[in-house]
């Protein structure tokens, strides 16, 4: 006879979808992890996954809306380090989450929700990185620019793989590039 379960509201049986989501999606990535495996690892029947997602590119969404606010909390702890370090820690991260970002660039052709999220994502990632390049003392008419380059370098660094002091090298150079506190002239 099977055991009763107790009662279990819906956003707690939510948040158990997403973080089994979100283990097999990092272990396994997007393919692999389909809506029957995620299904059994947080212990429910597959047609339960549609009472709470419409899709599976809507539960990716919820496991990088999840991703996104533990690191942006994070972020926030380590506003005290230089911005090289911060830019960083942005890098690790992003590379610790590779197949996500790239089932994200994958998927935004096919996905409007996706495309929206990760249109979204940008944003986000704009602002703050123009927030620190504002507080480093670059003028307002140079941020967008300047905040797109550095978009790209990181870029760069995530698809082209190099070791620690590379990507030191390289964030070191893109901050005295851009920043006139780092030592390059501001405007006249």
């Amino acid at each position: 006879m099977p055991r009763n379960r107790r009662p279990q509201n819906r956003e707690e049986k939510r948040e158990e979808i997403i973080a089994a989501a979100h283990r097999l999606l990092i272990d396994d990535g997007f393919d692999a992890a389909s809506t029957g495996r995620i299904a059994k690892s947080a212990g429910v029947a597959v047609n339960t996954i549609y009472w709470y997602f419409q899709d599976k590119d809507e539960l990716l969404i919820a496991v990088l809306d999840r991703i996104l606010a533990d690191a942006l909390s994070t972020y926030a702890e380590i506003d005290g380090l230089s911005l090289t370090e911060r830019l960083l820690w942005v890098v690790d991260q992003l590379e610790q989450l590779h197949g996500l970002v790239n089932t994200v660039h994958a998927r935004v052709a096919a996905s409007p929700a996706i495309d929206a999220w990760h249109s979204g994502f940008h944003q986000v990632a704009d602002a703050l990185f123009a927030d620190n390049l504002r507080a480093a003392g670059v003028a307002e008419t140079d941020l967008a620019a300047m905040s797109a380059i550095g978009t790209f370098v990181i870029e760069g660094l995530l698809t082209h793989q190099r070791d620690d002091a590379d990507k030191r090298a390289v964030i070191d150079l893109l901050v005295r590039s851009l920043t006139p506190a780092a030592g390059r002239p501001g405007p006249n």
